[in-house]
């Protein structure tokens, strides 16, 4: 599995990144997203009717850029395939909605959606600055 370097290991807690997917009209897709970074492993929580999801289904590539805000001649990108999975229980969405301070991200949801937990498996890193 490829590494984070130590040099970036500081991004994986900023606020946001960047996902960029490869939509079905082969142009790419890009969005804001929460995360969240277990030692080298990158996971989101994303609604299932959102276009993302879709794309990842379809084209399982897709890279994640986190930007350091203060300095943006520096960043982590991480290229990779997705791995999802179901988070029926909200399990995975409530501990990330904990590093958001959002009580429940239920409310997000219209009626009779659900979340999916998309695990990011890097296959290269690449930084700068």
């Amino acid at each position: 599995m490829t590494t984070i370097p130590d040099s970036h290991r500081d991004l994986l807690g900023a606020q946001v990144a960047t996902l960029a997917t490869v939509g079905g009209d082969a142009l790419p897709q890009l969005s804001e997203v929460w995360f969240l970074a277990e030692d080298d492993t990158v996971r989101l929580s994303l609604n299932t009717s959102r276009q993302k999801v879709k794309n990842l289904q379809r084209r399982p590539g897709c890279s994640l850029l986190i930007l350091d805000l203060a300095n943006p001649y520096r960043y982590l990108e991480i290229r990779g395939d997705a791995k999802i999975e179901p988070d029926r229980d909200y399990a995975f969405a409530d501990k990330l909605g904990a590093k958001y301070q959002v009580v429940d991200l239920r409310a997000r949801d219209n009626p009779g959606e659900s979340r999916v937990v998309v695990t990011i498996r890097p296959r290269r890193v690449r930084t700068w600055g």
